[in-house]
């Protein structure tokens, strides 16, 4: 290198998993795809879905999707993926982020299981509620206001993030030392819904706690994938850069 030519640093390349034993794997890739079109700038990235443990092994963040957290625990503990997860997530304390279902395997532990229990990941010192609203007929859409979603474009109005909450768990208790930091609450549902209102409340508010951040693990208790709006999937691949 000569005097005239300047330093430039390697350009990041991140390869991002999404578990794809059952569940909205597919939104899931759709949206990351569309997010990282604003990150062009920042790195490289490369999207898999992810069976097997050797694909897992070559991931340098991964997206546990909404789905039937029993099923997928089921299958990734019959193809010998559950414990890689466990060392993925709480070993090696790659970003790993999980919607609905996902977000209930990666808590320490899950109320209201189906009968015998099931297994977790782990890495979220919280105690979840599983289908804390209820059966699917009673699902519901909220208007969120979350200010971790990257700003608007100059000359466009900050507009909320719609969250779609189908069979959702929330959090009932933090656990431990207090590590766990909450992004987003919600109002109770019943309360909510008399007052007119469909506002989540933010950073540490009263109401069921529905995204919650720890170290490398982020969980949230509705389905990003499943609206047409990759702003989280955006602000979440510019943190997984950031831990680069």
């Amino acid at each position: 290198m000569t005097a005239s030519q300047p330093h430039t640093a390697p350009r990041k390349h991140i390869r991002v998993g999404v578990l794809a034993l059952q569940g909205g794997f597919h939104e899931h890739l759709s949206l990351l795809h569309q997010a990282a079109q604003h990150l062009r700038s920042t790195a490289d990235f490369s999207f898999i879905q992810v069976r097997t443990s050797d694909q897992l092994a070559a991931c340098d963040a991964l997206i546990i999707p909404g789905g039937e957290s029993t099923t997928i625990s089921l299958i990734a503990a019959q193809t010998d993926l559950l414990q890689n997860l466990r060392d993925f997530v709480k070993v090696q304390k790659k970003p790993t982020w999980g919607t609905c279902a996902g977000f209930i395997l990666l808590s320490q532990r899950a109320n209201a299981t189906k009968k015998g229990g099931q297994e977790l990941i782990g890495g979220l010192d919280v105690c979840v509620h599983r289908n804390h609203f209820g059966r699917q007929i009673e699902s519901f859409e909220a208007d969120l206001d979350l200010p971790f979603v990257p700003s608007p474009e100059k000359g466009e109005e900050r507009r909320p993030f719609r969250g779609v909450f189908i069979r959702a768990p929330v959090v009932e208790e933090v656990l431990g030392g207090g590590e766990v930091e909450v992004l987003a609450t919600l109002e109770n549902r019943v309360d909510r819904m008399r007052a007119g209102q469909s506002q989540a409340q933010t950073r540490g508010g009263s109401g069921d706690i529905i995204a919650a951040r720890q170290g490398n693990v982020l969980g949230m208790s509705f389905h990003p994938e499943l609206t047409q709006d990759a702003r989280i999937h955006q602000w979440w691949l510019s943190e997984v850069v950031a831990r680069r």
